[in-house]
């Protein structure tokens, strides 16, 4: 939707602020040079009076620069519109005053008058109102210099002419910049629109790269989701005959008297309650009913943490994890989604880790009860993030690896999980010492 009227009125007189204020420095500049190279013009014209127009040049000049410093200061910015019109009118004098000390409506100089109201019409974005009223100024100082002239209007004729005709120059100017104005707000106006949806189409694309991060996420959990259903039908079966076996086994007399045998069968015993472990936390990670709702489902934190880890085990190789937990961790929300998000943080962590070749890494995991949310923060002692990457690193598809080493779709695809959970995942980081992504989960009511 775009900004309403009011709000793109205001905008529109914000920018054309900035906008006069630069074409009043441009403009006053460009002025003065013209005002003090009109001393050539003066000596082939008027050379008698060349010496006295030289100081009233200079004059004009340096009130029109005092001006434009003037415009450098903050009081000066407000009423750049007020300066500029006094600073316009200067020319105006200067030339009005040439004409009265000279020949009156006989001067040439009067076209200067008519350019000075052109350019003002075209070049600046003043109001047509101020146009105007500039030209109507112009037209004044113009008839007190012709009837004030020592030798009063010798040629009323031509006076009453170049009078009509400055008059005219005025209304023309006046009116081109009316609908100069009028254009000028419309070009302003089209430009908001594209920026509106411009702002629209990257929100869209964001969406779209959230929701076809989703959509490969929840193909790749659906395969796992029916493998595992599968292992643990078919691994499960062998591997309860097997601990069977190692029960009788241990109880065997052989196995009693030997303690080395008894340590080997424990081991075996251990590996293939790892085995059990592993199957199941991939069906609860990747595997859901079709229909069902897990958002609402109330689940241990410290067992979905237990469960990340063992399924981050590879990339967690030689990383101590160590936990601070609450005694309670009974939070609502989908499980198997807050695994991926734990897994996901493990898994950066690591990889940070080991490319870094930090010494001794590891990762803490911290929890805490604020107003009925389990907040949780998941620090690690790597490289850090840099400040320029930190405000990107949930965008989709961003990602400070090689190509082909990741999509840079976990952390957005983790916020997403996090915000559904009516929560926030924000990352803060020391370049160098440490990372930490925080997180926060509701309370079983």
């Amino acid at each position: 939707m775009t900004t309403s009227l009011v709000g793109l009125q205001s905008n529109y007189r914000e920018e054309l602020r900035d906008y006069r204020l630069l074409c009043s420095k441009a403009g006053g500049l460009t002025v003065i040079v013209l005002v003090l190279m009109g001393m050539a013009m003066d000596y082939v014209v008027y050379p008698a009076e060349q010496k006295y127009f030289a100081i009233v040049r200079m004059l004009t000049s340096a009130a029109i620069g005092l001006a434009l410093l003037s415009l450098y200061t903050e009081t000066g910015k407000r009423h750049v519109q007020v300066i500029t019109f006094c600073w316009l009118l200067l020319p105006q004098v200067m030339i009005s005053w040439m004409i009265y000390a000279t020949q009156g409506e006989q001067s040439l100089f009067y076209a200067g008058l008519m350019l000075t109201i052109f350019a003002v019409g075209i070049l600046f974005p003043s109001g047509y109102l101020q146009t105007l009223t500039f030209g109507l100024a112009t037209v004044s100082l113009y008839y007190i210099a012709c009837v004030a002239h020592p030798g009063g209007i010798q040629n009323p004729s031509k006076f009453q002419f170049q009078l009509i005709l400055i008059f005219f120059c005025a209304l023309a100017s006046s009116i081109y910049t009316y609908f100069n104005e009028k254009g000028r707000f419309q070009l302003f106006r089209l430009k908001d629109e594209v920026a509106h949806k411009n702002d629209q189409l990257a929100r869209t694309n964001e969406s779209l790269a959230q929701i076809k991060g989703q959509l490969l996420q929840q193909e790749k959990m659906a395969a796992i989701g029916t493998l595992s259903a599968g292992l643990l039908h078919e691994v499960n079966n062998p591997v309860n005959f097997c601990l069977m076996a190692i029960e009788i086994a241990m109880e065997e007399p052989q196995a009693k008297e030997s303690p080395s045998l008894q340590e080997c069968l424990m081991d075996v015993k251990q590996g293939m309650h790892r085995i059990q472990h592993i199957v199941s936390d991939l069906k609860t990670f990747a595997y859901r009913k079709p229909g069902a709702a897990a958002d609402d489902v109330p689940f241990l934190f410290e067992k979905a943490l237990d469960s990340s880890i063992r399924l981050s085990a590879h990339e967690l190789r030689g990383v101590s994890v160590t936990r601070e937990l609450p005694g309670d961790t009974l939070v609502l929300g989908d499980e198997a989604a807050i695994i991926g998000v734990l897994i996901n943080l493990f898994s950066n962590a690591a990889l940070a880790m080991h490319k870094a070749g930090t010494v001794s890494p590891r990762v803490h995991v911290a929890a805490q009860w604020r107003d009925d949310r389990l907040h949780v923060n998941v620090r690690d002692n790597g490289p850090g993030i840099a400040a320029e990457n930190l405000a990107r690193v949930f965008e989709p598809f961003f990602t400070t690896r090689e190509v082909g080493q990741g999509l840079g779709l976990g952390l957005s695809i983790s916020y997403a999980v996090v915000e559904r959970h009516g929560g926030t995942l924000f990352a803060e980081s020391q370049l160098g010492e440490w990372t930490a992504f925080n997180f926060d989960l509701p309370r079983v009511e």
